[in-house]
C-alpha cells in the first residue's frame, strides 16, 4: 500500500520533471486547455439560452393558454380561408369561456400597426395592443409609472394608453412620458402609465408571432376597435388573440386540446389559429436543452480526446528519454507499480493543471461571446465539474498505456540504453 510520504515524494518528482520540460508540458496541456474551455463556454451558452427561455415562458404564465390568429401569407390565401372560417371572433371567446372549465381570467386582444405616430418614433414603429383591463393580471405586467386603465375607461372607449418601455424610449427618449399625448394615426391618446421592461424571444423559439413586447402601446380594447379599426377590409379577424388564465388544478395540456377542438369546430377545420400552452413550451424546451447539451459536450469532447492523445504521445516520447532513469529505479528496488504510479501522477498533473487553465479560459471565452454576440451566457458549477472530471479522466486513461509500457521495461536493458 502506498504511504503518504511515498505519494508526496512522487508528486514532487513529477512536478520537477514537468518543470524541466516547460515548453513540452505546455504544448501537451494545450489540448486539455482548449477542450475544457470549449466544454465550459458551450455549456455556458446553452445555460444562458435556457435561463432566458425559461424566464420568458414564466413571463407568459405556465397557467395560461394563448390563442393566436394565424395570418394568411397572401390576400388570395386569406380569401380562401374566409370561405371556411370567419377568423378569430368575440363569439369564439364567449364559446371558449362557456365550454371550458377552470378559467380564472380571460381577455381578447386586437393588435394594430399604426401607419404614423406623433411624436415620430426614433426606432421601430410601436404596435398597438387593444386589451381589456384584466390583461395586466393575465400577462403579469407591472406598471412602473402612472397607472393601468380601468373598466370604465374600457367601456367608454377612453383615449388613454400605457407605453411599453421601448416605446417610451423610442418616442420620448430620456424625457418624461407620463401625462403627455401621442397621436396614433388620426387619434390622440393620453399617456397614463409606463410598463416595466419584459423579456422578448423570437417567434421561432416561442411558437408565438415575433414581437418586441417592450415596443407596445396598450390601449383599452374598445378604444382600439372604435378609434383605430380599419374598416376597409371585412376579411380581417375580429380579434387576433385570446388570453386564458387557468386554475392551478387544471391540466393545461388537456385544456389546450379542448380549446383546439372548439376552434376547429367553429372555424370549419381551417388552420387559421394556433393555441400556445407555455407549459407545453416549457416541457419542449427542457427536452431540446438536454439534446443540445449532449451534442455540445460531444463536440467539445473531441478537443479533450485530441488532448488525451497528445498526453499519450508526449509520455511515450518521454519514456525513451527516461529509459535509463527507469532502469536505475528498477535496479535499486522500485517495483513496476511504482513506475506506473509515477507516470500516472505526471499525466494527472498535466490534466489537472490543463483543466484548471481551461476553466479560466472557458470562463473568459463565455464573457467574450456574451459581449460580442450579445448572447446571455452562464457558467454553471455543473459545467465546470463536468469539464474538469472529463479532463482528469482523459489524462488518466491516455496516461495508463505509457505508464504500463514504462513499467515493463527490462531493468538491465534500460540501464544500458543510450
Amino acid at each position: 500500500m502506498i504511504t503518504l510520504p511515498q505519494l508526496h515524494s512522487d508528486l514532487l518528482h513529477g512536478v520537477e520533471n514537468l518543470r524541466l520540460h516547460k515548453l513540452r508540458t505546455l504544448l501537451t496541456m494545450l489540448g486539455m486547455i482548449f477542450g475544457v474551455a470549449a466544454v465550459v463556454s458551450m455549456l455556458s451558452i446553452g445555460a444562458g439560452a435556457q435561463q432566458q427561455m425559461m424566464a420568458f415562458i414564466e413571463q407568459l404564465g405556465v397557467r395560461n393558454l394563448i390563442v393566436e390568429a394565424r395570418e394568411a401569407a397572401t390576400y388570395e390565401d386569406l380569401q380562401k380561408v374566409r370561405k371556411m372560417s370567419p377568423g378569430l371572433t368575440f363569439r369564439d371567446w364567449r364559446i371558449i369561456k362557456a365550454n371550458t372549465n377552470g378559467i380564472v381570467e380571460s381577455a381578447p386582444r386586437k393588435r394594430f400597426t399604426p401607419t404614423k405616430l406623433l411624436p415620430k418614433p426614433q426606432r421601430d414603429m410601436p404596435v398597438v395592443y387593444g386589451v381589456e383591463p384584466n390583461y395586466i393580471r393575465i400577462a403579469g405586467l407591472q406598471v412602473v409609472a402612472g397607472r393601468w386603465f380601468d373598466e370604465e375607461e374600457n367601456d367608454h372607449a377612453a383615449p388613454v394608453c400605457v407605453l411599453g418601455d421601448a416605446a417610451r424610449g423610442g418616442l420620448y427618449g430620456n424625457q418624461e412620458a407620463l401625462g403627455r399625448y401621442v397621436k396614433v394615426n388620426e387619434q390622440w391618446f393620453h399617456i397614463i402609465g409606463v410598463a416595466a421592461p419584459q423579456l422578448t424571444m423570437q417567434g421561432s423559439a416561442s411558437a408565438l408571432p415575433t414581437q418586441d413586447l417592450n415596443n407596445l402601446l396598450y390601449v383599452p380594447l374598445y378604444a382600439a376597435l372604435d378609434r383605430l379599426e380599419d374598416t376597409r377590409s371585412d376579411l380581417k379577424d375580429e380579434i387576433d388573440g385570446i388570453y386564458l388564465q387557468m386554475l392551478p388544478s387544471v391540466d393545461i395540456l388537456s385544456t389546450a386540446e379542448v380549446v383546439r377542438g372548439i376552434l376547429n369546430n367553429t372555424h370549419g377545420g381551417a388552420t387559421d389559429f394556433s393555441v400556445v400552452a407555455p407549459a407545453e413550451l416549457l416541457a419542449e424546451q427542457q427536452r431540446t436543452q438536454r439534446i443540445f447539451e449532449v451534442v455540445m459536450v460531444a463536440i467539445a469532447s473531441i478537443s479533450l480526446l485530441v488532448g488525451g492523445i497528445g498526453i499519450m504521445n508526449i509520455m511515450l516520447a518521454g519514456i525513451l528519454e527516461r529509459t535509463r532513469e527507469i532502469g536505475v529505479r528498477r535496479a535499486v528496488g522500485a517495483r513496476r507499480v511504482d513506475i506506473v504510479r509515477q507516470f500516472l501522477i505526471e499525466a494527472t498533473l498535466i490534466s489537472i493543471v490543463g483543466g484548471l487553465m481551461g476553466i479560466v479560459f472557458g470562463f473568459g471565452m463565455s464573457r467574450v461571446i456574451a459581449l460580442l454576440a450579445g448572447w446571455s451566457t452562464i457558467v454553471t458549477l455543473s459545467s465546470i465539474l463536468l469539464a474538469f472530471l472529463v479532463s482528469v479522466t482523459v489524462g488518466l486513461t491516455f496516461g495508463t498505456y505509457p505508464a504500463v509500457k514504462a513499467a515493463r521495461l527490462d531493468p538491465a536493458e534500460a540501464i544500458r540504453y543510450e
